[in-house]
């Protein structure tokens, strides 16, 4: 029998150091080739490491949440044959250091379970289940938790499908369908008092959203501007388009459409198309428009990038904004997917609100955010009538944009959204 040393590669794009975000396996398991080892972070994408060998897990590098060089020892696996230990590769001996636990919190799920609506009868039966110690927390991300609170399930009877066990969304949906929902928890549990506390480590993709988003607001000097938008007309385009061609072409949403505006307003408006190096001074405004948009996935908020909008009609930006949000939400994105924009579209969709603040994605000078849609009485031409109304809530980095020129910027994508035909008009 040899070791086996992996140790971590060099990710390119002059990156020295990776985060180690999560380990898919434990010392002791049996691994086969190209099976997903570990989960890296670098400072634009999650990137998965894999076994490239058949072997036992022998020991582990370091701990999530690690920050580790290029180069160091990652894992250490037990093969047939020679393996490729080298004496350089031998760690150094250290002492055992022990890995803090947050404190388990199923019972948090279970007593805010309690006063979770109570689903129908038929959803609440006996069926298999999994067999977990009552104190054992089970693998899941921050957004199946919630997900899984929402619906009154106990989360450590749901059986999980992912690495190592993990509980996907799809999981809490198979254990309702098998009518297995656990919500007819005792009333009385509702009004218990309650003393659990969780301790989260900042770790992986919320690490580095947290430093990104600390860093745009301590250098840019933001500044958010809100317009309200008529979206009747081209709601009632989008509803004809998806009537008479999605069949054939797919579904529109009103993201292609917003793309759409972008790309002609900007080419009034070139100084909101630019990224600012303010290290340097500079300011670099762009032909091309790449835009971003901010999608939410269970490691956190990523930001795909749809490449050269200004060259794509409206299905084929449907597509392809609906293939970045599948990839970025499965953390498939690749780090070219996840970088380059020029400008940025966010949106909460349904949850939109009426108004937002969007931090700016740096290097870039603008972002635009999406409202929901409510019908509301609006006077028109001295008549009350119910339209469609959405606001825009948009920011822009004060140290390179006037206050007028954004205003100007957002009042033409909002001429171009209520005239619809103008989007089409060169």
């Amino acid at each position: 029998m040899g070791t086996h040393v992996i140790k971590m590669p060099d990710i390119g794009e002059g990156i020295a150091e990776v985060e180690l975000s999560q380990w898919h396996v434990k010392v002791g398991d049996l691994v086969v080739e190209d099976q997903v080892l570990a989960d890296v972070m670098t400072d634009k994408a999650m990137v998965d490491i894999p076994s490239p060998v058949h072997g036992k897990v022998i020991a582990l590098g370091g701990q999530p949440g690690e920050v580790m060089a290029v180069g160091s020892v990652l894992i250490s696996i037990e093969v047939e044959g020679a393996g490729n230990l080298k004496e350089s590769d031998k760690p150094a001996p250290v002492a055992a250091k022990e890995t803090p636990v947050a404190p388990k919190v199923e019972a948090v799920v279970e007593s805010k379970s309690a006063a979770a609506a109570p689903r129908p009868a038929a959803a609440v039966c006996q069926g298999p289940m999994v067999a977990r110690e009552a104190d054992e927390r089970p693998l899941a991300s921050p957004a199946v938790r919630k997900h899984a609170l929402d619906l009154g399930i106990q989360l450590r009877l749901v059986r999980g499908s992912g690495p190592a066990g993990r509980v996907l969304h799809e999981d809490l949906e198979a254990y309702l369908a098998q009518g297995q929902s656990n919500a007819s928890a005792p009333v009385a549990a509702a009004y218990a008092q309650r003393h659990d506390e969780e301790q989260i480590q900042v770790i992986g993709m919320r690490r580095k959203i947290a430093q990104r988003m600390q860093d745009a607001t301590q250098r840019a000097a933001h500044f958010s501007y809100v317009e309200e938008i008529d979206v009747t007309a081209i709601e009632e385009l989008r509803a004809h388009l998806n009537e008479k061609h999605g069949a054939s072409r797919g579904k529109l949403t009103l993201l292609p459409f917003l793309v759409r505006a972008l790309v002609v307003a900007l080419r009034d408006f070139p100084q909101m198309n630019a990224r600012y190096d303010d290290e340097a001074q500079v300011i670099t405004r762009l032909g091309a428009v790449h835009v971003g948009v901010a999608t939410q996935s269970d490691v956190g908020l990523m930001v795909p990038v749809v490449r050269h909008a200004e060259a794509r009609s409206l299905w084929d930006s449907a597509a392809e904004i609906s293939r970045l949000a599948t990839a970025a939400r499965n953390g498939k994105a690749s780090r070219d997917e996840l970088s380059g924009s020029t400008i940025t579209l966010t949106s909460l969709g349904a949850l939109g609100g009426i108004v937002s603040t969007p931090v700016l994605n740096l290097p870039e000078v603008a972002i635009v955010g999406v409202n929901k849609i409510v019908e509301r009485p609006m006077v028109v031409k001295g008549q009350v009538v119910i339209r469609k109304m959405m606001n825009l809530s948009s920011s822009f980095d004060h140290r390179v944009v006037d206050g007028m020129d954004a205003a100007l910027f957002i009042q033409a994508i909002r001429g171009l959204l209520e005239q619809p035909a103008t989007l089409f008009v060169e």
